[in-house]
């Protein structure tokens, strides 16, 4: 799949504000720091389109990035980031469950977590929600890079085992750095378009 055209992004806080277009939908979650800005800019081959930050906690709204005119990118706020007031956390939480209640052109999930860490008690968390709603999930493990290759098995065994996937449950591991990744996930959802 080539990205030929990617639109400024649609910015909600509620349904009334989400796009009314009806077109498939691939949902990005992960805690704050995992790279999501990132991943979006990889896949999308611009550079700082979808804002990066060395601050946590920089997204707080539900961003809809128009690709090819196709399909929409979301982007939610990061998960798991201690200087967020608990209401404001809650807040966050409320509005991507209503996301998720009521998207019915949600094609899949993308789960990102750090590749270089043990899954948080929140990426648990998120993948059980994400799986009480019976969501098409793929988890993205970024910053794939960082981690030497003599310790990429383990850390892969560390992954599944913590997360508790099936073996059939593939993990696509990512980097911004050397595009790794990226083809698998356009081709998933070239797949999810058809």
């Amino acid at each position: 799949m080539q990205i030929d055209e990617v639109k400024e992004p649609i910015i909600a806080v509620r349904q009334s504000q989400y796009p009314l277009d009806n077109k498939p939908e691939f949902l990005l979650v992960g805690r704050s720091n995992v790279g999501k800005s990132s991943f979006i800019n990889t896949l999308i081959e611009r550079k700082n389109f979808a804002r990066t930050s060395s601050k946590p906690g920089k997204t707080q709204t539900l961003n809809f990035y128009l690709i090819n005119n196709a399909f929409y990118l979301v982007d939610v706020p990061g998960y798991g980031y201690a200087n967020v007031s608990k209401e404001k956390q809650k807040k966050f939480g409320l509005m991507i469950e209503e996301y998720l209640k009521n998207r019915h052109n949600l094609k899949k999930v993308f789960l990102l977590i750090d590749y270089r860490h043990k899954p948080t008690e929140d990426d648990i968390l998120m993948e059980e929600f994400l799986k009480y709603y019976n969501l098409d999930i793929v988890i993205i493990a970024t910053k794939y890079d960082k981690i030497s290759k003599n310790n990429r098995l383990k850390q892969d065994k560390i992954i599944k085992d913590t997360l508790k996937l099936e073996d059939n449950l593939e993990i696509i591991t990512f980097s911004t750095i050397t595009k790794k990744g990226r083809s698998e996930v356009l081709n998933i959802i070239e797949d999810s378009l058809r």
